[in-house]
């Protein structure tokens, strides 16, 4: 019998992550945790592998572990079930722990804003799909059925280009901001990156600004990484103006272009990682991960901060706790496995058709 989530909700979290430990070392190779770099530090020091999404479950799919829990949201653990072999069994401790971004790209608007577009031009010849790695099983599944692709933080310059040498079009979703800088980089205007609006009709723009348009922008963005302003930078640079600012690309992009360094999470880290001694940062990303790195660093007498005044973190990811670490633990060592994320199989070819094309192309 299932044990219940009920008898774990009120337990300490001195109690959990002593149960925590006693049940990873019963559970043994059979077990691997995946911690991504957002997720809070009384979650994150269980994970056996840490990283951003992709590397995660591309290192899961090398192991051997038959169990793999993701602490991360719902996508991460759809492209983990997608990238591990059939024996391999992907579990979300929390189902509630999804992303805002995901979510504003669903399948119905794509399939909406495609066929808006097969009224103008025929997409299928002329637009080629690139959805960010944040986003749902069916979407990468659509970027397969329709010639697309699928791209991270760290790759989507490299990416665009596959795309372009594809089609003269891109039509990119969830995360616009990613595109924008992305595109910029190419050296594409900002008057032929067109935000598409899917609540409007054409998504808003005429029939000859869309046929002028290289990319369509969709209109979705990260909660967290959008409340950065410029005025956030301009100030810590009167106070310190030896002081370095780094920012995810899932920044607006007045932030990103007031920047020293834009990157993934993982390029944030490494940059911090290597510079002096002493140097002083203002960082543009998930607060969890500023604070790990600022205490991380300490030591070198480098000073880390969060870009914002506000603090913010994101609260899906915050969302798995001890306590639903725990309960997905002690079930699995009962012979239950609660929260499996299982994706359709044809989904689940078509997603890996464009997850290898990515790999393929960067």
């Amino acid at each position: 019998m299932t044990l219940a989530f009920d008898s774990y909700r009120n337990l300490s979290d001195a109690d959990c992550e002593e149960r925590i430990r006693k049940a990873k070392a019963s559970l043994g190779k059979d077990l691997v945790i995946l911690g991504h770099h957002y997720q809070r530090e009384d979650v994150y020091r269980h994970a056996d592998l840490t990283g951003d999404s992709l590397r995660l479950s591309r290192l899961a799919a090398q192991s051997r572990a038959k169990h793999i829990v993701f602490c991360g949201v719902h996508f991460m653990a759809e492209v983990a079930d997608i990238l591990t072999s059939p024996e391999q069994i992907a579990i979300l401790p929390d189902l509630s722990a999804g992303c805002s971004m995901a979510d504003m790209a669903n399948l119905s608007k794509v399939e909406r804003a495609w066929r808006e577009l097969s009224s103008l031009l025929d997409p299928e010849e002329t637009v080629t799909p690139v959805t960010y790695i944040n986003s749902a099983a069916d979407l990468k599944a659509f970027c397969g059925e329709h010639g697309g692709i699928v791209c991270t933080s760290s790759n989507a310059g490299k990416i665009l280009e596959w795309a372009f040498s594809k089609r003269e079009k891109v039509l990119f979703f969830p995360d616009q901001h990613l595109g924008r800088w992305s595109g910029h980089k190419m050296g594409i205007p900002q008057e032929e990156m067109l935000v598409w609006d899917y609540d409007l009709p054409m998504g808003g723009h005429s029939v000859e600004a869309i046929k002028k348009a290289r990319m369509l922008l969709w209109k979705g963005h990260c909660s967290v990484h959008q409340m950065f302003q410029p005025q956030h930078i301009e100030s810590f640079r009167k106070k310190y103006p030896e002081g370095r600012v780094i920012a995810h690309p899932e920044c607006r992009f007045e932030v990103c272009r007031l920047s020293d360094e834009v990157g993934s999470t993982e390029t944030i880290i490494k940059t911090i990682a290597a510079s002096p001694p002493g140097t002083r940062w203002l960082v543009g990303t998930e607060l969890n991960l500023v604070n790990r790195l600022a205490g991380e660093f300490g030591s070198q007498e480098k000073i880390v901060q969060f870009m914002s005044p506000t603090f913010c973190m994101c609260s899906t990811m915050a969302r798995i706790d001890p306590q639903h670490l725990l309960w997905t633990l002690e079930n699995l060592l009962e012979g239950h496995v609660v929260n499996r994320i299982t994706v359709p199989e044809n989904d689940a070819k078509l997603a890996k058709l464009a997850l290898s094309r990515m790999l393929e192309a960067s």
